[in-house]
């Protein structure tokens, strides 16, 4: 079941995030002020945050995104992260396929995804190519002298 994140969630959440050992402590502290952004007030529109759940109700991943300002119908993802334990059944796939659900039904024309090139990460950009996302830019060094950021488009036809 993929639903809108509650404030239940937020310590399951947070604590697959440590666990996936993918973030560093400030990359977490980034996406527990945007959890606490989401959750606080909820008459903003910048960030919308769903989570998967199993059939026991144990959350098993969460996604992150919103528009992107001074643009017309682009959204950014701007994170993702599945249990380890769960990972590879399933969970990250019907995550994003729910947010580009939503951000179609909003005429959303493309979603823009970034991330790392550090090798931690290949399984990570090869997610996204599988999911019919396209490298469209790469900016060398950009995080840290070796460390490129990469950046995935997802387009929809409108």
């Amino acid at each position: 079941m993929i639903r809108a994140m509650q404030r239940e969630d937020r310590a399951p959440v947070l604590d697959l995030i440590e666990r996936t050992e993918m973030f560093s402590g400030e990359e977490i502290a980034v996406a527990e002020e945007l959890i606490d952004r989401y959750l606080d007030d909820p008459g903003q529109k910048d960030y919308f945050i769903i989570v998967s759940e199993s059939d026991e109700g144990a959350v098993t991943g969460y996604l992150c995104y919103g528009p992107t300002d001074l643009t017309e119908g682009t959204f950014d993802l701007y994170w993702m992260a599945v249990d380890p334990a769960c990972q590879g059944k399933g969970w990250g796939k019907a995550l994003l396929k729910q947010m580009e659900t939503i951000v179609e039904d909003d005429h959303g024309r493309m979603i823009i995804i970034e991330t790392s090139s550090q090798p931690k990460y290949e399984p990570t950009r090869q997610f996204y190519l599988r999911q019919g996302c396209t490298e469209a830019a790469r900016i060398a060094d950009f995080y840290k002298p070796g460390d490129d950021r990469v950046i995935y488009i997802k387009r929809f036809d409108t």
